[in-house]
């Protein structure tokens, strides 16, 4: 038995901004909501996941804006896609798929929990995400991460070739490059290569010789790249703290609840009904509970 773990946040801005716009009875754009339904059926149809959980930032802003004021925010956000929010988690569970609605936790937080809680109890844990941060969830190839748009899964020896680090050291790679998804803006200098380098020996920032002399690779412009960390070693050290997932979510659910016995039809039907959408999501799906 697997079980698999959705990022649906990022589900619904690829669907978004890859799949065709629809527009609902209403008027509302409902295509992203359509398209991130299309792509969990295929989960469980084509890929044949049996045991799934669908985690949404139903905020965009959590825990860590109180943090750090530059944390991604929902500013910007297109008003389209930003009302979608509340109707895909709705369709999600339509669909009979586990949802998790975040608020002061993000999402990656809770598939970091759910991962860390289940990965002993299943065969594999599969992290449907191409989010940076959730590599330091990687463990063997026991949970992997997976781009299902690219059709790519990185085990732990595969998240070291991509960023030249173990999955435990990548808040400390973060931290160091940044990462303009979540608003994270790194340490000047530092850059992929430098970082993967030192923390691939060294894993964690407090292990980092002081005296660039004393390293024990060479990195271009190590003397630059040390006096930068130093002089920002505090942001650094908060940085690192925003990329580290929460693997501490309260009231998620059990392995048990997460087995996926096929959509609602009655809950289903009456959200289409209200989209206007007629029977063309409804004839997709090939279990009802």
């Amino acid at each position: 038995m697997d079980l698999h773990l959705v990022d649906g946040t990022y589900e619904l801005f690829r669907s978004y901004y890859g799949a065709p716009p629809a527009t609902g009875r209403d008027g509302m754009e409902i295509g992203g909501t359509l398209g991130v339904a299309r792509t969990l059926l295929a989960l469980v149809t084509r890929e044949k996941a049996t045991h799934v959980a669908v985690a949404f930032d139903t905020v965009i802003e959590s825990f860590r804006n109180r943090l750090f004021d530059g944390y991604k925010t929902g500013d910007g956000i297109e008003a389209a896609l930003k009302d979608q929010f509340p109707l895909v988690e709705r369709m999600a569970e339509a669909l009979g798929f586990s949802v998790l609605r975040m608020i002061d936790f993000e999402a990656d937080d809770a598939l970091a929990t759910l991962a860390a809680t289940h990965r002993d109890a299943v065969e594999r844990v599969w992290i449907c995400s191409p989010d940076k941060d959730l590599g330091q969830c990687v463990r063997g190839d026991r949970v992997v991460l997976r781009d299902r748009r690219r059709d790519l899964t990185f085990d732990e020896a595969g998240i070291e070739t991509k960023f030249g680090v173990k999955p435990s050291s990548i808040p400390d790679y973060l931290a160091l490059v940044g990462d303009a998804a979540d608003g994270i803006p790194g340490v000047p200098k530092w850059g992929e290569k430098g970082a993967g380098a030192v923390l691939s020996v060294y894993s964690k920032l407090e292990a980092i010789p002081h005296d660039p002399a004393s390293w024990s690779m060479k990195v271009r412009g190590a003397s630059a790249l040390s006096e930068s960390l130093r002089a920002r070693w505090d942001d650094a050290l908060l940085y690192r703290k925003l990329a580290t997932l929460r693997e501490d979510v309260p009231d998620l659910p059990s392995l048990e609840a997460m087995a996926w016995q096929g959509a609602d039809r009655d809950k289903l039907a009456a959200l289409l009904e209200e989209l206007g959408d007629g029977d063309s999501l409804m004839s997709r799906v090939h279990r009802f509970r």
